[in-house]
């Protein structure tokens, strides 16, 4: 049995797989969509054939069969998508005070723990994406107040203007037209930010980083429940006949779910060695955004037991080009993690530099949540990471990159203030 748990060099003739999105609110079917259209386009850049259909009968909306023909080889892989988006709506349904308390609670808690300090020891990229939503929060704010202020002031000077006019002096209406004037507009003006925060993510953004905040890098209850109900899904799929690999993908804040949910299905012994192989590829990850908080003992613990395990294999990919991503940081390392036995995660860099041409790179360049999405595309300029020959194609993931180095630009080096985990 070669390293991770996968059958001997053979060839995989059937694949399931099982794809966490990130802290997203929509319905799966953006996910199958997208992976139709950016899979035939890597197809043709890349020389293979691949078909994308629905599970026939199968009743599961959040599914979608693949079949492709690679250097002669035939591969069928079908592809779900755990779904926690009601979760993350719940989360989001909040009014606008609401949001702005969150802004407050979010920011106290990293920056008063010491996190946000440890996070910046890392990479800019995530940690501006994390103040982003913050400053235009309070920009937003900043405008709505001065445009009441400026409305109010035009108001009461007008109102009384004409009460002189008519030989009134009643000042206190002056007053209570402009307040209430000045009010209103700010009202609007913040509405109106937040029915067009498709353009801005600032509200989706600080529901973001608050969801994990609000409890200090702990899940709640209901995220839980569902970890336990992904870990069934996954599990029942070593019972299927004719599994030659079981692969996982976590991608941003999926990533740490997958984390847990690997963790707690190897310690329950749900992982039948002797079946299918066990692959876990984590994309954009943003794993210490939450393991670097006070109460992430949960989060700290799997990280810890995952990276020793001989029953998986765990690739994680990121780019520096993503600024959304903690680009080439080893989850574990920069935890402050030291398992005995390390052996996971192998840290390499998607390249977007190198595996997007000149100009296909200088269009997305600027496009920061788009880029956060690239693992998922087509890159015009492949190197060795293509997600859809591994999602969809004849080699384990062990057997794709066995003996391929970790990136030589990865970072390792502890930077979390908290190290503890559960005894």
């Amino acid at each position: 049995m070669t390293s991770g748990g996968s059958r001997q060099a053979n060839r995989v003739k059937r694949r399931r797989v099982f794809y966490i999105p990130g802290y997203d609110p929509f319905h799966p079917r953006r996910y199958r969509e997208l992976y139709r259209t950016e899979s035939a386009a890597q197809a043709e850049i890349s020389g293979y054939e691949i078909e994308v259909s629905g599970r026939a009968g199968q009743g599961r909306p959040n599914s979608w069969h693949v079949r492709t023909l690679i250097d002669g080889q035939e591969t069928i892989a079908d592809v779900d998508v755990l779904v926690w988006s009601d979760i993350v709506r719940e989360s989001m349904s909040n009014s606008i005070p609401a949001t702005y308390w969150q802004l407050v609670r979010t920011a106290w808690t990293y920056i008063a723990s010491g996190t946000l300090r440890r996070l910046m020891w890392l990479r800019k990229g995530p940690v501006i994406a994390a103040l982003y939503p913050i400053g235009m929060l309070l920009l937003q704010l900043l405008l709505a107040l001065f445009a009441a202020w400026l409305l109010a002031t035009v108001v009461n000077r007008s109102v009384d203007a004409v009460l002189s006019l008519i030989g009134l002096e009643w000042f206190i209406i002056a007053d209570a037209l402009s307040t209430a004037a000045g009010f209103g507009l700010a009202v609007w003006i913040l509405r109106w930010f937040k029915r067009k925060d498709g353009k801005f993510f600032a509200y989706y953004l600080m529901h973001d980083y608050a969801y994990s905040a609000r409890w200090k890098g702990a899940n709640p209850a209901p995220l839980e429940k569902r970890i336990a109900a992904f870990a069934d899904e996954i599990a029942a799929a070593f019972d299927e006949e004719s599994i030659d690999e079981v692969l996982v993908v976590g991608h941003s804040s999926g990533a740490h779910l997958a984390i847990s949910i690997l963790a707690d299905l190897i310690r329950q012994g749900r992982i039948p060695l002797k079946k299918a192989a066990l692959g876990f590829l984590s994309l954009g990850q943003v794993v210490p955004m939450v393991s670097f908080l006070p109460k992430a003992e949960r989060l700290r613990g799997d990280l810890y037991f995952l990276s020793q395990r001989e029953e998986l294999t765990w690739l994680d990919v990121t780019a520096p080009g993503d600024g959304c991503a903690f680009a080439l940081c080893d989850p574990v390392a920069v935890t402050g993690l030291k398992p005995p036995k390390k052996r996971w995660p192998l840290v390499i860099s998607a390249a977007f530099t190198q595996s997007l041409s000149p100009e296909r790179w200088k269009e997305l360049r600027w496009r920061f949540f788009r880029l956060h999405f690239q693992y998922l595309c087509a890159f015009d300029r492949p190197k060795d990471y293509d997600y859809f020959q591994i999602t969809a194609g004849p080699m384990t993931l062990a057997d794709r990159f066995e003996g391929r180095p970790p990136s030589k630009s990865r970072i390792d080096v502890g930077a979390s203030k908290y190290t503890s985990v559960p005894e």
